[in-house]
């Protein structure tokens, strides 16, 4: 079956001539032009919208697209010319309804005018490049009613009239300038910023620059300061309900730059009220304002932090140099401790917890506290207070509160190596007396000083608690072994001390009574007999003791140091004796003898000696007596040693040169690290060197520096380069 011939079928143009009316264009054109007419007087409800749209389509299929478009830009320009002069009859806040009504009949009637012309829309504008229906509509407008020479400026005017209306406390229509500002900008960005904005800013700018002065010069500082923020907050207001967003940025820089900016320095130090007496008052809320505001301008929290600084660095000055202040050494540390707590909550309840700050407030304890050369020694004392009965019967978390709040203080300290050294006295004390709070405590501070220095600053003090441990394990042998041989010998408990780690100075050794002396001796036979290569040396101005004593019938027991017990155990056989006799019967030290002396016999309600003649000073003939009339309703008396609780002068004096003495052997090995490292190195350098290695226990003196290198030349470990004095060669 053979297959069908396949045919091609192809469509033609219609071949017939078509015959245009010569007056087609002009007729249609009336037609569109009629609606159009009625479409502004609002009598579109008549009319075809379908015929009216076939009309145009032909129109721009027969090419006469070019006559409908500038016949309807012709009669647009008509009607809002007719718009223009009707809006100059009405005034004020009429004005802005009479175009905002306007403005929505003209936004309707373009919305009909596109459908209807919508063919010519999306073919003839974009072939010819002319603006599309609708935007043509809105330039129309801009053009012939918005500027046109009598509604440009009432337009602006008025608008800057209601906003200077609503300053002041009155009420407006916030909807309707809502409206006039958005038929700004849909007229084009640069309509609403030539208009309006670049107007408004101006006489905001100059409202703020007269308000300002008046308030400044009739309201304190924080008064000012709500006003500023409260005017700043209605800037925001009003552009989140009737202004564009763009705008926000550039009004709430004029506020403040006019509020805030141009009078910061005057707010800062006004009298009665700046931000020193927000700071002495605990003024939270007005710092976190002035704070607030004062970020939002350039320098405005520079401005802040150095007054702040400045303020606190002068206080502290203050109070690290007054003498009053100094002669209590916890009180001392304790009104370092609240104002560094006062300062802290400033910074977090006012300023957020800005780091600026926060450095700004270290650097400021840090520049005052080392003013004073004893602030190591007062916070060693602190927490020697702290430790020995300031923490009885807080809880754990407390503790730990105080100790970090110490350990902040020991940061700032530029001389670290100052405060070990009395901490170790004071520790060793508090050990060996058994005054400690809490073992816990103790060592969770040496946790916290290794952390923060090393393991080479908390060694020997760690070395203090293992000898505690292993010294009642000593006793215990001890007794094991002798407690027989001992009888009715008095009871010994010795701590055996490694002299390395305690801070132990060698003491005239006194002459101890005749009942001690037997058992002590039987200790070191014990010792030295179970430890080979070792020395044992009684530091009698250690110990302690407790004594029976009969004061007529009455018996007690008191607790003494092992000096004021040799003294009392003179009067078993002697009913007086001077200062001079009992020195050189017991070889006490004379500086030691009379603080004995004044705790024995002129502090009330322990005096179990009678002085003669009776005053708190101490002369070498003054005779003292056995108090046979001594009461106390305590069976058990502890009579402590009269001590300054901070070191005299001398004693200062001696230990800053020991202080000085130990740091010579470090900054010499710290020379030597660097100089094997580095094999050669110039004076200036090495300086620089050693420092930053021992900042973080000492700032080393440059001038002590060179007198080690000096010595470190003259033992053979570096030598002088030959050609330039100031470079230094190691010596392998």
């Amino acid at each position: 079956m053979s297959a069908q011939k396949k045919r091609g079928f192809q469509i033609e143009a219609f071949k017939h001539r078509v015959v245009v009316d010569p007056k087609y264009a002009d007729k249609t054109w009336k037609v569109l032009e009629h609606a159009i007419h009625e479409i502004y007087n609002h009598n579109a409800s008549g009319l075809s919208f379908e015929e009216l749209y076939r009309n145009a389509y032909n129109m721009v299929l027969h090419k006469f697209g070019e006559k409908l478009y500038s016949g309807l830009a012709m009669t647009m320009t008509y009607h809002l010319k007719e718009i223009s002069k009707s809006l100059e009859a009405s005034q004020g806040e009429i004005f802005l309804e009479e175009v905002n009504r306007k403005w929505a009949d003209h936004n309707k009637a373009l919305q009909m005018i596109r459908d209807i012309l919508m063919y010519m829309d999306r073919t003839f504008i974009p072939s010819t490049h002319k603006t599309p229906v609708h935007e043509l509509g809105l330039n129309l407008w801009r053009d012939v009613v918005i500027h046109s020479s009598k509604a440009q400026a009432r337009l602006r005017d008025t608008l800057l009239d209601l906003i200077l209306r609503e300053r002041n406390g009155e009420v407006i229509n916030r909807g309707l300038m809502r409206n006039i500002t958005k038929m700004l900008m849909d007229l084009g960005y640069s309509v609403y910023q030539d208009d309006f904005e670049k107007h408004f800013l101006e006489v905001s700018a100059d409202f703020y620059c007269l308000e300002s002065q008046k308030f400044i010069e009739s309201c304190d500082c924080g008064d000012y300061l709500k006003k500023a923020e409260r005017r700043l907050n209605e800037e925001i207001e009003r552009v989140s309900h009737y202004l564009d967003s763009s705008s926000e940025s550039k009004i709430t820089n004029v506020v403040e730059k006019e509020m805030i900016e141009s009078h910061m320095l005057t707010l800062v130090h006004m009298e009665n009220s700046g931000l020193v007496n927000m700071l002495v008052d605990d003024k939270y809320e007005d710092l976190g304002r002035m704070y607030n505001l004062f970020h939002r301008v350039p320098a405005g929290l520079s401005i802040v932090k150095e007054v702040m600084t400045s303020y606190i660095r002068d206080t502290g000055k203050q109070l690290v140099t007054d003498p009053d202040r100094l002669r209590d050494p916890v009180d001392f540390v304790q009104r370092l401790l609240d104002l560094k707590d006062k300062y802290d909550k400033i910074i977090a309840l006012a300023f957020h917890n800005d780091k600026t700050f926060q450095n700004a407030l270290n650097s400021s304890f840090e520049y005052f506290i080392n003013l004073n050369v004893r602030s190591p020694e007062f916070i060693s004392l602190f927490v020697d207070d702290k430790l020995r009965r300031g923490l009885k019967g807080v809880g754990e978390e407390d503790v730990e509160v105080v100790l970090d709040k110490v350990m902040m203080l020991f940061r700032y300290l530029q001389e670290k190596d100052v405060f070990e050294k009395y901490y170790k006295q004071h520790l060793a004390k508090r050990l060996l007396s058994g005054k400690t709070v809490s073992d816990d405590a103790e060592r969770s501070l040496i946790v916290k000083l290794k952390t923060e220095c090393g393991y080479q600053f908390t060694s020997k003090l760690e070395g203090m608690f293992t000898d505690m441990k292993t010294s009642e394990d000593t006793i215990q042998g001890f007794y094991a072994c002798h407690g027989a041989e001992t009888g009715d010998s008095p009871t010994l408990s010795v701590h055996v001390l490694t002299t390395g780690s305690w801070p132990t100075q060698p003491s005239p050794q006194c002459n101890l009574p005749v009942e001690i002396l037997g058992v002590c001796e039987k200790f070191r036979s014990y010792y030295l007999g179970t430890h080979n290569g070792r020395r044992l040396s009684w530091q009698t101005n250690m110990g302690t003791a407790d004594l029976k004593a009969t004061f007529k019938g009455q018996k007690h027991e008191l607790n003494v140091s092992t000096y004021q017990m040799c003294v009392l155990m003179l009067f078993n056989n002697a009913d007086g004796l001077t200062c001079k006799e009992i020195e050189q019967a017991t070889r006490i030290p004379l500086s030691d003898l009379k603080r004995c002396l004044q705790s024995l016999a002129c502090v009330k309600g322990k005096n179990v000696l009678r002085k003669e003649p009776m005053s708190k000073d101490i002369a070498e003939d003054d005779a003292f007596f056995f108090n046979d009339k001594f009461t106390s309703k305590f069976i058990k008396v502890k009579i402590g040693t009269v001590v300054a609780q901070r070191e005299s002068e001398p004693e200062n004096i001696e230990t800053r040169q020991r202080v000085e003495e130990d740091r010579k052997p470090q900054i010499e090995a710290a020379i030597v690290r660097i100089m094997k490292a580095r094999r050669t190195l110039d004076h200036n350098n090495i300086v620089t060197e050693v420092t930053k290695q021992l900042q973080s226990r000492f700032l080393p003196n440059p001038v002590v520096i060179k007198k080690r290198i000096e010595s470190l030349i003259e033992r053979e470990f570096l030598e002088r380069d030959k050609l330039d004095r100031k470079l230094y060669r190691y010596l392998a």
